[in-house]
């Protein structure tokens, strides 16, 4: 596994009011989600990224706002047709 570090200005680190592990967990889990939203990551590829099962990374996207699937109109034709 690889490893980035990065600065975090003290009054973004006080006003997350958590420990640095968790805010190293809850800055893992938006770019995980970002990632996801921009169609840069999948969502088992988030997951990981986030450091949770999938079936977490997927209930957790509400949280964020990101719908959980993330279909074009003519996709949603195309599965309504097949159902």
């Amino acid at each position: 596994m690889s490893q980035i570090t990065i600065e975090i200005p003290r009054e973004a680190f006080l006003g997350l009011r958590t420990s640095p592990e968790r805010t190293g967990a809850t800055l893992r889990m938006a770019a995980a989600v970002k990632l996801y939203e921009l169609g840069q990551l999948s969502s088992g590829a988030a997951a990981r990224l986030g450091g949770v099962p999938r079936v977490v990374f997927l209930s957790r996207l509400a949280d964020y706002g990101v719908d959980t699937f993330q279909l074009t109109e003519a996709q949603l034709l195309r599965e309504t047709r097949l159902a």
